[in-house]
């Protein structure tokens, strides 16, 4: 008896059917999945990239810092062969922009594509803050995992991350700027940290992309996140006794009084509970002081993971504009952060910043009541338990300021303790050039 199949000819529609299908079938073994039949999404490998780029390229003779501020490579890992990870579940990827550069924006999430274990890239949840050109975001969408949020207005940096981790679907939630390269396994010390303690938020060391040539540059991973009394973030070193402390176990991660605020990791749930972000900031700045306070005097601890290296692109000025001008827009973002959570010790901030006192800073009672539900602990705590290292002007310190002579303000010039101090123009930002100590009345001749 013959073993051949009979085919029933009367329905020549039903065997035309199954015919196209054996043929994606055998087509789909042989060549790689480009386009998802249910999404319509591809890849990132099959994504037109050279087409998305080439849209807004800098033409010949064009400025090509203007519009973003920096000029536009595989890079090379930085990572130390110790790390390495244990099972873990995925994350939500948060990513907000508002005219970026399309190609440092496609950098940013192919790298995450490209530098993660597929499985643990849950979304890529792109939010546009109200973008000249809303294609920046609907083109990116059409690779799996991207999804598009876009504002109908410019909300800013705070509350487009807002908008993006409620989006969330994933229990983990990781915030990146949108000019990054992520590097190889940045994710899973990351998340491993989060899962062990859900009360942790961490962050990776961030590396330099250098803005001219977009050099990687890896950073050191010596360094923690801090600020002086003018309330501008810095990188502080660590003391020689932690260097020590550290020499038996350099993988371990880094606790650190604040984060830079472009790049951590932290558990949904967790950054609910604790208010997400005061959405009464506008466009960007000062939102990593508020975070950072809050999470260490409401229970909650920041640390680097050095195991994780992400690079991000350092510009020198923003590319867009903020309402009222940026100097105003930081002033009052920075005022929110210190009524709520500095107690007493504002007043070293607007004896070092006098006219940040002249910027309203709005209604904080809702941050006020969130500290007291939150039954966190006070600014003192803080600077005793979290940041020592910061010297706290005492009683006496009776001149707290600049030491200025003409336009030329004393500064240290990015110096350490104990390094050689110089003149620099004045910019009354502080930082640098802000001093605490006796006044004492030198003559000599002139």
């Amino acid at each position: 008896m013959s073993n051949a199949r009979i085919i029933n000819v009367k329905d020549p529609m039903a065997l035309l059917e199954k015919w196209r299908t054996f043929l994606l079938v055998s087509w789909l073994t042989i060549h790689p999945k480009r386009v998802s039949f249910t999404t319509g999404k591809v890849r990132w490998e099959h994504f037109d990239q050279e087409g998305y780029i080439g849209a807004t390229m800098v033409k010949a003779g064009q400025d090509p810092y203007a519009r973003n501020k920096f000029n536009q490579m595989e890079i090379e890992t930085s990572l130390t062969s110790e790390c390495n990870t244990i099972l873990l579940p995925g994350t939500s990827v948060v990513i907000t922009f508002h005219n970026e550069a399309r190609s440092a924006l496609l950098r940013t999430v192919v790298s995450v594509l490209r530098k993660s274990t597929p499985h643990l890239i849950k979304e890529i949840i792109l939010v546009d803050d109200y973008s000249d050109n809303p294609e920046d975001g609907t083109l990116l969408s059409k690779i799996e995992k991207v999804r598009i949020l876009r504002n109908n207005r410019r909300e800013g940096l705070m509350r487009s991350r807002v908008r993006g981790a409620d989006a969330a679907q994933a229990e983990i939630l990781t915030f990146l700027d949108s000019h990054c390269e992520c590097n190889e396994h940045w994710l899973e010390p990351l998340l491993e940290r989060v899962v062990e303690d859900r009360t942790k938020v961490v962050s990776p060391i961030i590396d330099v992309i250098n803005m001219d040539n977009f050099q990687y540059v890896g950073a050191s991973a010596d360094l923690k996140g801090g600020f002086d009394w003018n309330l501008v973030f810095k990188w502080d070193y660590m003391t020689p006794e932690q260097r020590r402390a550290r020499q038996g176990n350099p993988i371990g991660p880094i606790r650190t009084p604040m984060i830079a605020g472009g790049l951590f990791v932290m558990d949904k749930a967790y950054f609910e509970e604790l208010g997400k972000y005061d959405m009464m900031m506008d466009v960007w700045g000062g939102e990593n002081l508020e975070i950072s306070f809050r999470v260490w005097q409401c229970g909650g601890s920041l640390e680097i993971v050095p195991c994780s290296r992400v690079g991000h692109v350092f510009r020198k000025q923003h590319p867009y504009t903020f309402p009222g001008g940026s100097g105003t827009v930081f002033a009052r973002n920075t005022r929110r952060a210190a009524e709520v959570w500095m107690d007493e010790y504002k007043n070293f901030y607007y004896a070092a910043v006098p006219s940040a006192r002249n910027v309203p800073f709005g209604n904080i009672q809702s941050r006020m009541e969130l500290k007291r539900k939150l039954n966190c602990k006070p600014f003192k705590w803080y600077l005793e338990n979290v940041y020592p290292e910061l010297r706290v002007p005492d009683h006496q310190d009776i001149a707290f300021g600049a030491l200025q002579q003409g336009s030329n303000c004393l500064d240290t010039l990015g110096h350490f303790a104990d390094g050689v101090v110089g003149v620099y123009e004045c910019h009354n930002a502080g930082g640098n050039q802000v001093r605490a100590g006796k006044l004492t009345c030198v003559r000599g001749a002139t």
